[in-house]
């Protein structure tokens, strides 16, 4: 009987000590997790502006004239598409530019020589014709005042001049529009496609302009995408360049720990990777970071959902070696 007695005190003495212990454990673990102190600093990362070249045309890369981390300055030559179809759209843009010249031309200028000549022919054996009939008509006009031929003849020589008349006046038209050329809206029409025509050939001009990739800032080369002779489509990228004289640091910051961060205002950082350089650094941005980045609450009362806002600052002068994806540690204390 006091052998069970002494076996269910040490039962409970076991259980005891187990619950004690893992009390114990629990405090502990709240303690390190909610109770322990901040990091002092809030790690951010440097970058920088970066212009992405690509092609307005596709085509197959040519040659890369460049290397990742090199160095280039604005207008010098990064490398070449070669582009085939180019070469056969331009000759049919420059004939197609031929033609409608030569149409302009032809619209433009007078009739030849020889048509002028022969129209200027026609219209004198016009003018010759209204003369005669003219001289036939008072002929018969007088004749039939003095009774020696009927109504009828002298109605037939008046028709006949009028006749001659008509086309003296056709054939004077005819002799005028050798001379003038042709027609005002003929012209402008003529006019109008030579310059579609030219249109369509600066077109192809600047598409061959495109084969050629040009640097369109200084700056360093971070990124090359494809290698010589692979195909890249319109838009595609084909490198990026870094404007290493725009370097920015980004640090994600949460709202209750903001403080007296505002725009314009100008804060120090260090660079671990610069000796622990102490910068100073503007502000130059603020916005959250949308709700993916939002600390949500874990209570009903007391508790609120805390945003997180990216910061970004500019050095307020050049810093020597600084360069993208250094680390910078902004201390928590200046932000109270």
């Amino acid at each position: 009987m006091e052998d069970n007695k002494e076996k269910s005190n040490d039962k409970s003495m076991v259980t005891g000590f187990i619950v004690t212990i893992a009390a114990i454990v629990v405090v502990a673990l709240v303690g390190v997790l909610f109770l322990r102190p901040k990091d002092p600093y809030i790690q951010g990362q440097a970058d920088a502006d970066q212009v992405r070249i690509s092609s307005k045309v596709p085509g197959r890369i040519e040659s890369i004239l460049v290397e990742e981390g090199q160095t280039v300055r604005q207008g010098d030559t990064l490398g070449r598409l070669y582009i085939p179809d180019i070469e056969a759209k331009k000759a049919q843009a420059a004939a197609a530019l031929s033609a409608a010249e030569a149409q302009s031309k032809k619209a433009h200028k007078s009739a030849r020589s020889e048509q002028v000549t022969a129209a200027y022919q026609v219209w004198q054996k016009a003018v010759a014709g209204v003369e005669i009939a003219e001289k036939s008509y008072r002929r018969m006009e007088n004749l039939f005042s003095e009774g020696v031929v009927t109504a009828q003849k002298r109605d037939e020589a008046l028709a006949n001049y009028k006749a001659m008349q008509a086309s003296e006046r056709a054939a004077r038209s005819q002799y005028d529009m050798a001379v003038n050329g042709a027609e005002r809206e003929d012209r402008e029409a003529a006019s109008a496609l030579v310059e579609r025509a030219q249109g369509a050939m600066s077109e192809i001009e600047s598409y061959i302009d495109e084969s050629i990739l040009i640097s369109p800032i200084d700056g360093e080369v971070s990124d090359i995408f494809p290698l010589e002779g692979e195909l890249v489509g319109t838009g595609a990228p084909i490198m990026n360049i870094l404007d290493m004289e725009n370097l920015w640091v980004s640090f994600n910051v949460r709202e209750d720990e903001l403080g007296a961060l505002k725009m314009g205002q100008e804060i120090s950082a260090r660079i671990p990777a610069l000796d622990d350089q102490t910068v100073t650094l503007k502000v130059t941005y603020l916005k959250d970071l949308g709700s993916y980045a939002t600390w949500k609450a874990t209570k009903t009362n007391g508790q609120y959902d805390i945003k997180t806002f990216e910061v970004r600052a500019r050095p307020t002068a050049p810093v020597e070696g600084l360069r993208p994806g250094m680390t910078v540690l902004l201390e928590r204390k200046s932000l109270k």
